[in-house]
């Protein structure tokens, strides 16, 4: 039976450990700025790609708001056809364009209240939090 010997293991030396520190500092003022534009490049690639994908999106979403705008119609035609059966066509037009300007008003309204609620668009309860804090601030310095 032999016994195998190991033999010398060999050795693989980085290359960066042959260089002295001006030559390490000069390729890390050479790679940061590299690093950072590939980054960058990267960056924006995601971000195009991005923003293909946002407008395919916005673009499918404005499709579907036309095509349910198209639906609503025709489901408001067929309200006055509907009532048409029980009464002269003409009233139930009426009836049905009252409905919808009963509605149209009240959304009108919730909307101008809720617009209200959001002017002036200034976070005052964050100003006025940091105005309280400046103070409190300035009284613990002046004790």
């Amino acid at each position: 039976m032999t016994s195998a010997v190991p033999g010398p293991v060999p050795t693989h030396q980085n290359p960066q450990q042959d260089k002295s520190a001006p030559e390490l500092v000069q390729d890390i003022t050479r790679l940061v700025p590299q690093l950072a534009r590939q980054e960058i490049e990267l960056a924006k690639a995601e971000l195009t790609e991005k923003a293909k994908h946002a407008g395919i999106g916005a673009g499918a979403f404005g499709g579907a708001g036309l095509v349910a705008l198209f639906g609503t119609g025709v489901l408001i035609a067929a309200a006055v056809l509907g009532l048409a059966e029980a009464m002269p066509a003409w009233a139930a037009a009426l009836i049905v364009a009252a409905v919808l300007l009963v509605v149209a008003g009240v959304m009108a309204l919730i909307g101008r209240k809720q617009f209200q609620q959001a002017t002036p668009p200034v976070p005052t309860q964050a100003v006025d939090s940091t105005k309280h804090d400046v103070e409190a601030v300035k009284e613990s310095t002046h004790r």
